[in-house]
């Protein structure tokens, strides 16, 4: 984050290796969540003075959380045609829509909305980018269980909610340009590379921010808010692996060199790219595909290291269910965030100089196209 938007003005390198250090010591680090990952840094880059002076700082002391409100049933990957609307009342726009998939929108306070407000413009043309109370009448709020029995996502109903002239980030109908923003910024953030401390989850819903510190890293190490469900840690799956009289099996001992090696070229192709080396334009997408397969692999050598006792679920098992829950979880990844074939697509096109895939002239007005 720029110095002006509150942040240390540090570059993506410098960032990475105080993490990394603040990891190595076991330090608590800032709340995280949508809201400093991506919010943000979307604010920093797009939005106006006012709007940095107004949201940014609740957002980096962990007080505001925040979610993102891009994906509909249907523009998922096609993002760009989406249907949530809004319409201008004075000095305020009513926003009428469905957003899926939403994480962290049970606990959040303010949404980054994607919304049309032109329908007569081309389809990437016609979106604005919305700054969006979450606490308001005409929005409902409904999780979505999934088979870890989690509800990590949510869908979320909006009916003539509104939000002021003041909050719209970018400009009106610029807002597939500030989208793409905070598109990259989370495939970079998702494609990880480096060690990152225990932090918080941001705002009050979450009920972490009073915690103790010890309770809280406790909280972490075997509860909900854990590795468990998200994949689970090489240096652990070795450990577990000793633990269980495996630890020499030299097949087991090849895939765990193997998941430490691919774990490894990812985190220095991060960290290549954020001293600035070799830019493509399609890092975060790269990081994200490799995130994507060491989430696969983390999941096939937890459960060759666990053998049968894969079978089973909770305390039942030798792990306390946490690598049957990244089982379940581990498809996640190459779904959110962008698909692996969205991410494909991406390099394809910016990398290889391959050509887009043929869709309807950029010309065509919104409301002429096909909908889903």
């Amino acid at each position: 984050m720029p110095v002006e938007a509150g942040g240390r003005g540090w570059g993506r390198q410098q960032s990475g290796v105080v993490a990394a250090t603040m990891a190595a010591h076991n330090v608590v680090g800032p709340p995280v969540g949508l809201g400093a990952m991506l919010a943000a840094p979307t604010i920093a880059a797009h939005g106006t003075q006012d709007q940095v002076d107004r949201l940014v700082p609740p957002i980096l002391d962990g007080t505001v959380a925040w979610c993102q409100l891009f994906s509909e049933p249907g523009a998922g990957s096609d993002l760009a045609g989406l249907q949530t609307r809004a319409v201008r009342d004075g000095d305020e726009w009513v926003v009428t829509g469905q957003k899926v998939w939403t994480s962290g929108g049970q606990v959040a306070q303010k949404g980054m909305l994607l919304a049309r407000t032109d329908q007569d413009a081309p389809k990437h043309q016609g979106i604005t980018y919305f700054a969006f109370d979450m606490d308001q009448p005409g929005v409902d709020v409904r999780p979505l269980r999934e088979m870890t029995g989690r509800a990590l996502f949510n869908e979320v109903f909006i009916d003539e909610a509104r939000v002021a002239e003041t909050d719209v980030v970018g400009g009106v109908g610029n807002g597939w340009a500030v989208a793409n923003t905070t598109l990259m910024v989370e495939r970079a953030s998702l494609g990880g590379g480096g060690r990152r401390p225990v932090s918080v989850p941001e705002g009050p819903k979450a009920g972490r921010l009073d915690a103790r510190v010890g309770d809280f890293v406790e909280v972490v190490a075997h509860g909900p808010e854990g590795d468990g469900g998200r994949g689970v840690d090489i240096q652990w799956i070795a450990d577990l692996a000793q633990k269980l009289g495996c630890g020499d099996d030299p097949v087991v001992r090849q895939e765990i060199v193997k998941l430490h090696v691919l774990g490894e070229v990812n985190r220095l192709n991060m960290a290549r790219a954020k001293a600035g080396g070799s830019r493509t334009g399609a890092e975060g997408n790269l990081a994200k595909l490799a995130m994507s397969e060491l989430v696969r692999r983390s999941r096939e050598v937890g459960n060759l290291v666990i053998g049968a006792d894969g079978m089973l679920a909770g305390s039942a098992s030798a792990t306390d269910g946490r690598i049957q829950e990244a089982t379940l979880f581990s498809p996640a990844p190459s779904i959110y965030g962008g698909t692996d074939e969205v991410q494909r697509n991406i390099i394809g096109e910016r990398v290889l100089g391959l050509p887009k895939e043929p869709g309807p002239s950029k010309d065509t007005p919104f409301r002429d196209l096909v909908q889903n």
